[in-house]
């Protein structure tokens, strides 16, 4: 199951001299040299079209750069003006906008949200009545990132609101429900009205306007190739929602959001000591990162060198990031229009801000110059019999370049999108190899062959990941599909 040219000696050497700098702070000029340096080249390495990037130094804005293109078919160049799918940094700008209405006297950070809503938001969980805004901005509500991974329809609720931190995107959803129902206004309306207006984000909407019509950056996969965009079509909105979506629809680019940003270092439009909730500790993320916490729609980094709030976006094939030091004032926020955009962060940080920063340990993502995709692209080069058996050889040696069994799994799938189905078998056999006792691994590598058309192979191998894991309902589905001859 799923959840990247040459040979392996040149994987080595590229590893070799790519080795991420230390994270000192520079001075303005200096780290808008080594940005427009650095930048056009890391995005070569790590496939990535196009690119809005914003240096904040001492609570102004001193530089921005538009690199690449915002659609790699028809190769229009970034410019200023383009703009990029915030994602996830939608749900910051919409805290801000929160946080007014909690100044007004509107909304209470701790009185449950149904006494605002009047009903229970068709959760049938009676602990849906403890749920607040404090709740749902620290993401401690209970509820999942979003209800279809669940696999239901109805909205659940996981554990006691404020017992732990778990991500949702839905608590923001149901806050911003709560905003509309309080203002009596369209969450669109109360964001430009509370927000974006006057912050002057003229290029920012959580709704399709007419104007990004020439001018939005596409979507584009690991390999740079253009899968889309949001934007109204026929009257709809081919994208995650047809309406404006608190959680991850803000269009922007990195010179408009950098002005919240800049709000938020600079105290503007927020009472002291809202701003000073804002940037507290509400709760812990995860006891592996002691110095990672969120804030009120925020995540903290409380370092040595002071606390740093952030954020990242991912909508998928489009993603973003900011890193802010709330003492010096210093921040970078940058949008790219690629699955592989968050590959690059740290080089970025590093270059724009200096500091170290758990966050992305926590993250997680790929990065551009990993042995997963290193690998991945010497196999789409020249076939998967060499860089494997070159693989097998350099981490003898060199334990650095071993793959996890979830990343090789990767590699895999990324090959089956290109239909490069002979390439993916041989490296999910490696997996397997390398996992024996993963049911995951044995999954996939039936999964390969039942892409393949091997129906006697597929069958062979879900049989064998039944056995390490009889409760996997994907194998007994496919298994079974395959038994009965159903399409």
């Amino acid at each position: 199951m799923n959840l990247k040219i040459t040979s392996w000696l040149l994987i080595s050497l590229v590893l070799a001299g790519l080795q991420a700098r230390p994270q000192t702070v520079s001075t303005t000029k200096q780290a808008i040299e080594q940005l427009q340096k650095d930048v056009p080249n890391l995005m070569q390495k790590a496939d990535i079209p196009g690119m809005s990037i914003a240096l904040i130094r001492n609570g102004k804005l001193v530089w921005t750069g538009s690199f690449g293109v915002m659609n790699a078919d028809t190769h229009k160049p970034v410019t200023p003006q383009t703009v990029f799918e915030a994602a996830s940094l939608s749900k910051c700008v919409f805290t801000y906008g929160v946080l007014k209405l909690v100044e007004q006297g509107k909304l209470n950070l701790d009185t449950p949200l149904t006494k605002y809503l009047g009903n229970n938001y068709d959760v049938p969980d009676p602990r849906i009545n403890l749920i607040t805004a404090r709740h749902v901005l620290t993401h401690s509500s209970g509820f999942p990132n979003w209800r279809e991974f669940d696999n239901s329809k109805v909205l659940q609720i996981h554990f006691n609101p404020g017992e732990k931190w778990s991500y949702s995107g839905e608590g923001i959803v149901y806050l911003s429900k709560v905003v509309e129902k309080i203002t009596g206004m369209p969450f669109e309306d109360f964001m430009q009205q509370t927000v974006l207006k006057p912050l002057d984000m003229n290029a920012s909407s959580y709704t399709w306007l007419a104007k990004y019509d020439p001018i939005k950056a596409y979507r584009h996969d690991d390999f740079g190739k253009v899968t889309g965009r949001t934007e109204k079509v026929s009257g709809g909105l081919e994208a995650i929602t047809e309406e404006a979506n608190a959680a991850a629809s803000l269009t922007t680019n990195a010179a408009d959001y950098a002005k919240f940003i800049i709000a938020v270092l600079n105290g503007t439009g927020l009472k002291k000591s809202t701003r000073t909730q804002m940037l507290t500790p509400g709760i812990r993320v995860t006891k592996n990162y002691p110095a990672l916490a969120w804030g009120l729609g925020v995540g903290l980094e409380t370092m040595p060198d002071g606390t740093w709030f952030w954020h990242w976006g991912d909508n998928g094939d489009a993603k973003a990031f900011y890193m802010a030091s709330v003492s010096a004032k210093n921040a970078v926020v940058y949008f790219a229009n690629s699955s592989n955009g968050l590959s690059i962060a740290r080089e970025i940080l590093a270059d724009a801000v200096g500091g170290s920063h758990p966050s992305l340990d926590n993250l997680g993502y790929e990065r551009y110059n990993a042995p997963s995709r290193l690998l991945l692209k010497s196999i789409i080069a020249s076939g998967a019999s060499r860089p494997l058996e070159s693989y097998r050889n350099e981490r003898k040696t060199d334990t650095a370049k071993r793959i996890n069994e979830q990343d090789m799994n990767n590699v895999g799938y990324a090959l089956i999108r290109i239909k490069k189905l002979d390439d993916a078998l041989a490296v999910f056999k490696q997996n397997t190899d390398d996992f024996p006792a993963s049911w995951n691994a044995w999954d996939s590598y039936a999964e390969g062959y039942m892409d393949k058309g091997d129906k006697e192979l597929a069958i062979k191998y879900y049989k064998k990941s039944l056995e390490l894991n009889p409760e996997s309902e994907n194998g007994k589905k496919m298994l079974d599909k395959l038994l009965s001859g159903k399409n």
